[in-house]
């Protein structure tokens, strides 16, 4: 009958009634309801702070009970007067639109539609999974039709009609980038569903009909304001009809004043609703790392995918008190604006947890006003201040980061350790110091008239003399960790470092040098790379503050993440957020490592072994035990402070992202360390400033001291340092680094340790 009566045009096609009506009966009733497209939001680790929101459609689903009353009475009145009387088909609809249809010689120009049919058509398109189910979804055809009913009567026998208005509400477009009531409500006035005023319940209502002809926000077509208003009365007489209002109610709510709001909800990183917090950059990282993830799809395509259209609810790593201490101190030090990007980030060791990452630059798109490039190679091109979108502060494609100077020598030292020597290890350093390294004959790094390496100190008369691995770090002496480096092999420096997690993403900071950091069955690399331990190698802070945190959390490496928890739609919690970490390091040997850091700082060693640093002042102003270390490149390319204490490792590196080898640094800025260690240290006190104090474990004795009085070596001699192999070296106030390379040499070894038998993978490397 509904067949027959609705659609003639097929009984004349040659079907009989019993026919058609056979053919509605075998129709399928089993409607598949994906959900549609839902934003995923992104808080800061407290939950409450909203940090971006990711979506395709921007829509969230709400229950009716969140929705005022109202609301859902318009929507009947504008879409179905019969929603309550009809059982998902209205068939005195049907009955009209025959009529109707019959008139039009044949051309299906009514089709009857009850809100039920409208919600079927809706989730038959977003569960279509080809083009062709999508057409068969939304053409206009009398099949089409047919197949709405037959799933509509079925609907009903599902839900009820509270249900099915929910459902309805939370599916439909309303225009200007809203999809679903709660998305129709922010956009159009700034409010949740449940705050609607009768007067904003019957304009939203009326949009459903046709969202893009009646948008009452769009600025360039005034007219649809118009169109949109005369629709809502529309709504409000059909709402009296009905008795859901009375006249009088109607009359208030059309004389009352709408004010409509028209803003679009903010969608990925470079919009975002607190732009006060700097989270852009972090925002991005999360972006990045989400779509490295294998959980989310088989390609970078699904998983974006699923982020904007998943509905998930992410608490990230973002600590609202690290990040505000660390962009105040970073603009403090150095505001946007400046041509040299002053970078820091946070990690919290033990879990890889990324607690924050400032800059003094703006994330965004918008690069019209940005200032000239400062590579002499991108002349005319703009530069990447004040705004960008590129990845400064952890890496990606074409930031691959930025020399890090001596805070590299903390990988020798750990490879030391690991070989056997002890905190004590004595090597007489005098400068210069001509090691077993190969460099190019012709460089200023070279000894005079040899090929071999020598790396000279910034201030001998405060470096030379006898130096062990307290006093050669605190005082950040070149011409012992060169040695130290050719005692315990180039290539365990650099697997240390990989352990702890520097990426290297650049195959050589030295475009003469395309050698990659691969060291087995190639001897002539471990004759090239003495300077590794003074840092020529490129890192990012992130990297180098989840390093010196893999140290802080007693050689537990933790893969650095930005999310803690992770529920989807449904509010279940996924198991995909959980730290990632192993044991890459003996801990005995990562505290003897710390142990030697607290020297730069000003802190005192567990044993009191320390003298001097190259940053002493940073003990007294964080006010907490804590480890790290001072790094400068030749000719002051970038300059950098790494400072751990047990929760929170900060590391910050000054550069010019534009032009990592710029040779104006400190022609500009002066003593570059003035802005990084500023930012830094005070960053950190003020991060720590609600945090309990933690000292650092001691190590043992052993690795310390070792069975006896300790080692010793001596030195030797060697030329002056440059760009292209050579190293400032650190003075006392500040810092400095060096290129370079040997062959490893034999070290002393203590036998088989305890963390020989725990790590035996460590005591079999070189």
């Amino acid at each position: 009958m509904v067949a027959a009566a609705a659609f003639p045009v097929v009984a004349v096609s040659g079907l009989a009634a019993k026919a058609s009506a056979d053919a509605f009966d075998n129709l399928p009733t089993q409607l598949v309801e994906l959900p549609p497209p839902q934003i995923s939001y992104v808080y800061a680790s407290d939950a409450k702070t909203l940090l971006a929101m990711f979506y395709d459609e921007n829509r969230r689903d709400v229950h009716l009970a969140d929705i005022a009353p109202v609301m859902y009475q318009a929507i009947v009145a504008a879409e179905d007067s019969r929603f309550y009387e009809h059982h998902g088909v209205d068939m005195k609809g049907v009955a009209r639109a025959a009529v109707a249809n019959r008139n039009s010689s044949g051309q299906v120009s009514q089709g009857a539609s009850t809100l039920t049919m409208q919600y079927v058509r809706q989730a038959l398109a977003y569960s279509a999974r080809t083009n062709e189910e999508i057409v068969a979804a939304t053409e206009q055809t009398p099949a089409r039709k047919l197949r709405e009913m037959r799933f509509a009567l079925a609907i009903e026998k599902k839900y009820n009609k509270q249900q099915i208005l929910e459902r309805y509400l939370n599916i439909s477009s309303f225009g200007h980038g809203a999809y679903g009531i709660y998305a129709a409500s922010q956009v159009y006035f700034g409010k949740e569903p449940k705050n609607l005023t009768l007067g904003e319940a019957a304009l939203l209502a009326g949009l459903v009909k046709a969202p893009t002809a009646y948008d009452p926000a769009d600025p360039t077509d005034p007219e649809k304001r118009a169109a949109a208003l005369n629709r809502r009365e529309y709504v409000l007489r059909q709402m009296v009809t009905l008795k859901y209002i009375t006249q009088q109610q109607a009359d208030e709510a059309k004389s009352a004043e709408l004010k409509i709001v028209g803003q679009r909800s903010p969608e990925g990183c470079a919009s975002m609703p607190r732009a006060d917090l700097g989270a852009g950059f972090f925002c991005d990282y999360l972006y990045r790392w989400w779509l490295e993830q294998r959980d989310f799809g088989v390609d970078p395509y699904q998983r974006e995918n699923k982020l904007r259209s998943g509905g998930y609810k992410i608490i990230s790593s973002f600590d609202l008190g690290t990040q505000t201490a660390m962009r105040k101190n970073v603009e403090s030090s150095l505001a946007t604006g400046s041509p040299y990007a002053l970078m820091v980030a946070a990690v919290e060791p033990g879990t890889g947890k990324v607690l924050g990452l400032a800059t003094n630059r703006t994330f965004s798109n918008d690069q019209s006003g940005n200032g000239a490039n400062t590579n002499p190679n991108k002349q005319g091109q703009k530069g990447n201040y004040p705004n960008t979108t590129a990845p400064l502060l952890t890496g990606g494609g074409d930031i691959v980061g930025y020399q890090a100077g001596s805070t590299f020598k903390m990988f020798t030292m750990v490879a030391a350790l690991e070989k056997g020597m002890t905190l004590d290890y004595t090597i007489n350093s005098t400068s210069p110091y001509k090691s077993k390294y190969i460099v190019d004959s012709n460089g200023e790094a070279a000894c005079k008239g040899t090929s071999f390496y020598c790396p000279v100190n910034a201030t001998p008369s405060w470096m030379n003399g006898p130096r062990n691995m307290w006093t050669g770090f605190g005082r950040s002496v070149n011409t012992y960790f060169v040695p130290l480096q050719e005692r315990a092999g180039a290539e365990n420096a650099v697997d240390v470092a990989k352990r702890l997690g520097i990426q290297f993403r650049a195959r050589s900071n030295d475009p003469r040098y395309p050698t990659d950091y691969e060291f087995a069955n190639n001897p002539d690399l471990t004759r090239s790379w003495g300077p590794f331990t003074l840092g020529v190698s490129a890192t990012t802070p992130l990297d180098l503050a989840n390093a010196y945190a893999t140290l802080a959390a007693d050689g537990k490496y933790c893969a650095p993440t930005p999310v803690a928890e992770i529920r989807d739609m449904d509010d279940n919690k996924l198991d995909l957020a959980k730290p990632q970490c192993r044991q890459v390091v003996d801990p005995d040997v990562a505290r003897a490592a710390v142990d030697a850091a607290r020297c730069p700082l000003g802190d005192q060693s567990a044993f009191g072994r320390c003298d001097q640093g190259t940053a002493s002042e940073v003990r007294g102003i964080v006010g907490r035990p804590v480890a790290g270390k001072t790094g400068t490149t030749d000719g002051d390319k970038t300059a950098s402070l790494v400072a751990v204490t047990k929760q929170i490792a900060m590391a910050g590196i000054l550069g010019d992202p534009d032009w990592p080898l710029t040779n104006r640094l400190d022609a500009v800025l002066g003593d570059p360390h003035k802005f990084v260690n500023k930012a830094v240290q005070y960053g950190l006190r003020d991060a720590m400033a609600p945090k309990p104090a933690i000292n650092f474990t001691p190590p043992s004795r052993q690795i310390a001291f070792g069975k006896g009085t300790g080692n010793s070596s001596n030195s030797g001699a060697g030329n002056s340092a440059t760009n292209s192999g050579q190293g400032g070296g650190e003075s006392q106030p500040g810092g400095g680094s060096s290129p370079g390379t040997v062959a490893p040499t034999a070290a002393p070894s203590r036998g088989q340790s305890a963390r020989c038998q725990l790590f035996p993978a460590l005591c079999q490397r070189g």
